[in-house]
C-alpha cells in the first residue's frame, strides 16, 4: 500500500494510526515528518514554546526499530504527541509560561512523561500555557497568547481555553496525535471544549505529579487531550500509575481503560445536578445538555434529577484553596538556584527584583490573594472555612454517587471567546470553570466530549463526572456520548 499523503497522516487518530503502522502502511517516522511539516504551517497558532524536531525524530527512529523486531511497547508506541510545557523534561527547556523560569533545562523527567517515553510516545514540543497554569484562555503566558484553530462567523482570533490552551490548539489543528494537560479547576476540560476535542482529568493521584511544576498540590492532576475517546484511553493507560516518589500518587492498579467502550450504556443511571442551571447561561448550551440527555436516554440510560447543593460554593472555595496552595509553591521561585536572575543591594531586593519582573500579572494576582488568606488572622476565617466547604462538595458528590452511575452536565457557560474579551475583568474570566470546579475540589475523574456548535459555529462539549477511580464507567459514557454526537467539525484553515 502506497503512503498516505502528510495531510492524511496528521488527520488520523491515535488508534487509527497504530493500526496503520502496525501493518506496516506507513513508519512513525513518516508519521512524525507529517506532523512536524504540519506544526510549521501551523506555528501562527503559537501553540508550542519549545518544538523538539530532532528528538522526536530520533524516538520515531527507535519506535520503528522495535516494531521491526516485533518489540513495539503497545498502542503508544511511536504516535507523536505535545507535552505541555509543565512537565519536567530532561534536557529540554521547560518555562511553564513564565518569564521567571527562563533558561530551566531540568536534569531529568516528569513520572508521566516518563511513563508515555517508555510507552514509545515521541514528543514533538512542549505546549504553550498560562503562566503556571494560572488561567482559563492561555492569555497569561510570558511567550504570548494561543490562537484556537477554530474562528467565529466574524473571522476573530479565539481563546482556545486555559491552561491547556496549547495542547489543545495542538490536538485540535492536526499537529499533534494527542497532548498532555494538567488540570486544577478545568484546565483540561474546558480548553477541550472550547477547542472541539477530547479531553479528560483522570481521578486525583491516578497519574503522578512528580516532576509537574506546581500550581496547586491538592488538586492539580495531569490528563490526556485527545481527538477521540478511544484515543484517550489509550493515551491515559500510558501515563496512569503508581509512583513511590508522590506520597499523593493512589497503590491501584491501571486497567485497560480502552476495554470496555463498546459495552454500551444500558442500564445506567445518570443524575443531571439541578444546580448547573445558571441564570444567563445561553439557550444553545442549555439545549445541548438536553440533547445529552437525550442521547443517553436512547442507549438505555436512565436520567434523574439529583442535587448537589455546595455546588454554588465551590468557585469561590477554590479561588481561596488554589491560591494559597500557589503562594506556597511559588515562593522556591527566588532567583538563587535556577530561571531568572537579577541583581539588587540586598538579598531581599534580588527577590524583589527577580519576582517583580519574573512573574506576570496574574501569578502576582493570585500569589497576593493567597498569601492574604494564609496570613494571621485571616487563615480560619478564609483557608480554614475554604476547606470546609470543600468536604461538604466532596459529600454531596459521595451521596449523590450512592444512587447514580455519573453525573451530566456542560462543560463551559459559553464557547470561545475572542482574544482580548475578559481581560480586565477577573471574575469573569474565573466564571469559566464554574462547571469544572465542582468535581477538581473533590478529586473527581470528569471528561468533556464535544458534542455539537453554537450558532457562530463553534464548538460545544459535554461534561461527564464519574465516581473515584471509576474512569472505566466515565469512558463508557463518554463513548457512547461520542457515538451519538457524531461530532465530525473541525477547524478551518490555521494562519
Amino acid at each position: 500500500m502506497s503512503t498516505p499523503a502528510p495531510t492524511e497522516l496528521t488527520d488520523l487518530t491515535i488508534t487509527a494510526a497504530a493500526d496503520g503502522m502496525a501493518k506496516g502502511d506507513f513508519s512513525s517516522e513518516e508519521l512524525t515528518q507529517a506532523h512536524l511539516g504540519a506544526m510549521e504551517i501551523a506555528a501562527g497558532l503559537n501553540a508550542f514554546i519549545t518544538p523538539t524536531p530532532d528528538l522526536a525524530l530520533e524516538r520515531a527512529k527507535e519506535s520503528d526499530a522495535r516494531r521491526a523486531t516485533g518489540d513495539a511497547q503497545g498502542p503508544m508506541d511511536g504516535i507523536p504527541i505535545a507535552v505541555k510545557d509543565l512537565f519536567c523534561t530532561d534536557g529540554v527547556l521547560t518555562t511553564a509560561g513564565s518569564h521567571i523560569l527562563d533558561g530551566f533545562k531540568p536534569p531529568y523527567e516528569s513520572t508521566v512523561t516518563t511513563n508515555l517515553r517508555d510507552a514509545g510516545a515521541v514528543m514533538l514540543g512542549k505546549t504553550n500555557l498560562d503562566e503556571f497554569a494560572m488561567g482559563s484562555a492561555n492569555v497569561t503566558s510570558y511567550y504570548g497568547p494561543v490562537k484556537n484553530p477554530w474562528k467565529g462567523n466574524d473571522g476573530k482570533d479565539l481563546v482556545p481555553g486555559g491552561s491547556s490552551g496549547g495542547s489543545a490548539a495542538a490536538v485540535a489543528a492536526r499537529i499533534a496525535l494527542g497532548a498532555t494537560g494538567t488540570d486544577t479547576g478545568g484546565s483540561i476540560r474546558q480548553p477541550a471544549s472550547f477547542s472541539g476535542i477530547v479531553g479528560l482529568k483522570p481521578t486525583y493521584g491516578r497519574c503522578s505529579r512528580w516532576g509537574i511544576v506546581a500550581f496547586a498540590s491538592s488538586l492539580d492532576q495531569a490528563g490526556p487531550l485527545t481527538r477521540s475517546v478511544a484515543d484517550a484511553a489509550h493515551m491515559l493507560g500510558a501515563m496512569a500509575g503508581h509512583d513511590p516518589k508522590d506520597s499523593t500518587s493512589a497503590p491501584i492498579p491501571v486497567p485497560d481503560f480502552a476495554a470496555g467502550l463498546d459495552a454500551g450504556v444500558k442500564g445506567l443511571k445518570v443524575g443531571i445536578p439541578k444546580e448547573y442551571t445558571l441564570d444567563g447561561m445561553p439557550p444553545e448550551i442549555e439545549a445541548l445538555w438536553t440533547q445529552g440527555m437525550d442521547w443517553l436516554k436512547d442507549q438505555g440510560c436512565e436520567c434523574v434529577e439529583v442535587s448537589l447543593p455546595h455546588t454554588k460554593y465551590a468557585l469561590p472555595a477554590y479561588y481561596i484553596v488554589a491560591p494559597a496552595e500557589a503562594s506556597s509553591n511559588l515562593a522556591r521561585y527566588d532567583g538563587v538556584r535556577y530561571g531568572l536572575s537579577l541583581d539588587g543591594d540586598s538579598l531581599d531586593e534580588m527577590y524583589e527584583a527577580t519576582r517583580g519582573e519574573g512573574f506576570g500579572d496574574e501569578v502576582r494576582r493570585r500569589v497576593l490573594i493567597g498569601t492574604y488568606v494564609l496570613s494571621a488572622g485571616y487563615y480560619d476565617a478564609y483557608y480554614i472555612k475554604a476547606q470546609r466547604v470543600r468536604t461538604l462538595i466532596a459529600d454531596d458528590f459521595r451521596k449523590v454517587f450512592e444512587d447514580v452511575d455519573v453525573l451530566l452536565t456542560p462543560t463551559a457557560p459559553s464557547a470561545a471567546f475572542a482574544i482580548g474579551e475578559k481581560m480586565d475583568d477577573p471574575v469573569a474570566m474565573y466564571l469559566n470553570d464554574v462547571f469544572t470546579v465542582p468535581a477538581s475540589m473533590a478529586g473527581l475523574p470528569a471528561i468533556s466530549v464535544p458534542a455539537g456548535l453554537d450558532a457562530n459555529g463553534l464548538p460545544l462539549g459535554l461534561h461527564l463526572i464519574a465516581k473515584p477511580f471509576d474512569e472505566e464507567t466515565l469512558l463508557r459514557v463518554a463513548q457512547s456520548l461520542e457515538d451519538a454526537a457524531g461530532f465530525t467539525a473541525r477547524p478551518g484553515a490555521t494562519p
